[in-house]
């Protein structure tokens, strides 16, 4: 996976598509999946990561025309900024005039595309991520795990990785520490791992140049399978 991110509904199809291909699904991400491909990312049985990959902040991108995307979060958060100045009276008239022209529609698909991507997550994370989880190794170690417990995990993880407040920007790059220890996610480590390293950046370099000089959009490579 290596992407700088992209639209969450086009996500949603892809898992459709490659789930009913494949029964199992891992994902390596040898350079940074953002956004969306975070998204994507957590759809997945097993992620691998190494200390130069990257996952990101899973702030929707929305298209408001042909070359334009916007990310949703950042509207969001400033009209709520706005909405509490108004309340204890501190709103400048500047600020007030930016709110007063902002269209309610658009901030309405920003608030779908949140509960969307949040929503997602979740689900793929409980169904795919942590289906083997099933015994807890440090909290009560041996006891085993419910669903409400895997529900409440991912949602948790949905909640810090679509908070603004935390990563500051949309382009923030989760290396695999924080993906460890600031989200509490099981990923797995390949850094020292010289040969699988050599490998998956092989692969990952040629299908990048292949993708790029055929202008493919979405291309899935496996040993008896094309999907493209």
């Amino acid at each position: 996976m290596n992407t700088p991110g992209g639209v969450v509904e086009a996500v949603e199809k892809m898992v459709e598509v490659t789930r009913a291909n494949f029964t199992e699904v891992f994902f390596a991400v040898p350079g940074a999946a953002m956004s969306a491909g975070t998204i994507f990312c957590m759809s997945g049985d097993k992620i691998y990561m190494d200390y130069t990959s990257s996952l990101g902040p899973i702030d929707p991108q929305l298209s408001l025309g042909p070359e334009e995307m916007v990310p949703a979060l950042g509207y969001i958060d400033k009209v709520e900024e706005f909405i509490e100045k108004s309340r204890v009276g501190t709103l400048t008239q500047a600020e007030l005039i930016m709110l007063q022209r902002l269209d309610l529609a658009n901030l309405r698909r920003y608030e779908q595309a949140r509960t969307l991507s949040v929503s997602l997550l979740k689900e793929w994370l409980v169904k795919y991520k942590f289906k083997d989880w099933v015994t807890h190794r440090t909290t009560n170690p041996g006891s085993a795990v419910t669903i409400e417990e895997k529900q409440a995990r991912a949602e948790q993880i949905a909640t810090d990785l679509s908070d603004n407040k935390k990563w500051h920007s949309h382009g923030r790059m989760i290396g695999i520490k924080k993906v460890q220890d600031m989200l509490r996610l099981e990923v797995e480590d390949y850094t020292n791992d010289q040969s699988l390293r050599f490998c998956l950046r092989s692969y990952g370099d040629l299908l990048t140049e292949f993708v790029t000089q055929q202008r493919t959009p979405c291309f899935i490579h496996h040993a008896k399978k094309v999907i493209s």
